[in-house]
């Protein structure tokens, strides 16, 4: 029997589990991923909604009351983070303690028949993800809409998006992780902090040349023509990376299957991005897909702006 009817579509999509394979063997790898995709769908049932279906390291549920499908993508987060602290306890492998959590999720008219889902809402998701870092959950402004204004205050506003296969950008938000530590700090060391925030950023690749204030981001950088930043190299995956303003500061997050690798200056330190992110400051050069150091890589330059330090000043 079809239905229509107005659902909360919610994908999630359990990164790293290729080097899981690697490093664990096929038979331990693939009970590893099979018990934390259990895991994924126990939150799932816990507070009522519908497990659509598993997709490999991934799944798709649909849930009544957008508060619903919020529990289920912070208790999944949870549930990863005991595991991999569990695996670190254990002394487990860089494969195991190197999962991530990608979630998506948005909000609208779906069609239920022969125990699938379709529609705007289900694509929306689906390509959503796409743009997610590790460990981040995305959602649309009508998700978020729907949530209680407690709730709403935790997200902060990435603008509007264009994902693959639709003409109209969506409006995506990021669920804020309160208390958590910035990414950046753990990776690469406290980030070099300006004094004072920066203006915009210029980013350069071949003889595209474009400077991006405030107002205007995030930027994804990718192989699209819907992308802010469209860079046309076989290495660039669609959607690439994002940078979105956060803090006071620029953030590079990586949404690519290859890494991205960020040089500060000339011939400062290579940091390397697999689905996690940096603060950009400063001027230097983003490898997307290859290393900044290689020299045909699609290299991105970017100078953070402080259009203050470029006015003139009274004696």
């Amino acid at each position: 029997m079809t239905q229509i009817r107005q659902r909360t579509v919610l994908f999630a999509d359990l990164r790293g589990s290729t080097a899981l394979f690697e490093t664990l063997g096929n038979a331990e790898a693939t009970s590893v991923v099979t018990h934390t995709i259990s895991q994924m769908g126990l939150a799932v049932d816990r507070v009522g909604g519908h497990l659509v279906k598993t997709l490999g390291d991934g799944l798709m549920a649909v849930f009544e009351a957008p508060t619903a499908a919020l529990d289920a993508a912070l208790a999944m987060h949870e549930a990863l983070a005991r595991l991999v602290a569990m695996g670190r306890q254990r002394g487990a492998s860089p494969g195991l303690k190197a999962l991530r959590l990608q979630v998506a999720v948005a909000y609208g008219e779906i069609v239920e028949m022969q125990g699938d889902c379709f529609g705007d809402a289900v694509n929306v998701a689906a390509r959503l993800i796409d743009h997610a870092g590790d460990n981040e959950t995305l959602v649309t402004a009508e998700f978020r809409d729907g949530l209680a204004a407690a709730w709403r205050a935790r997200f902060r506003s990435l603008d509007r998006i264009n994902l693959r296969g639709r003409a109209e950008p969506v409006h995506v938000f990021v669920l804020e992780t309160h208390g958590g530590i910035d990414p950046a700090a753990t990776q690469f060391g406290e980030p070099v902090l300006a004094p004072s925030e920066p203006d915009g950023i210029r980013l350069q690749w071949a003889d595209l040349d474009r400077v991006f204030d405030i107002g205007q981001l995030p930027i994804v950088l990718g192989r699209s023509t819907q992308a802010a930043f469209c860079i046309t190299d076989v290495r660039v995956s669609r959607s690439h990376a994002r940078i979105d303003w956060h803090a006071g500061s620029f953030t590079l997050t990586d949404l690519s299957f290859n890494g991205s690798y960020v040089r500060f200056g000339s011939s400062g330190e290579l940091l390397t991005l697999r689905r996690s992110a940096c603060t950009l400051h400063g001027s230097g050069s983003i490898g997307l897909g290859s290393r900044a150091d290689d020299a045909d890589a699609p290299l991105v330059f970017f100078e953070v702006l402080h259009f203050a330090d470029t006015q003139p000043h009274g004696r």
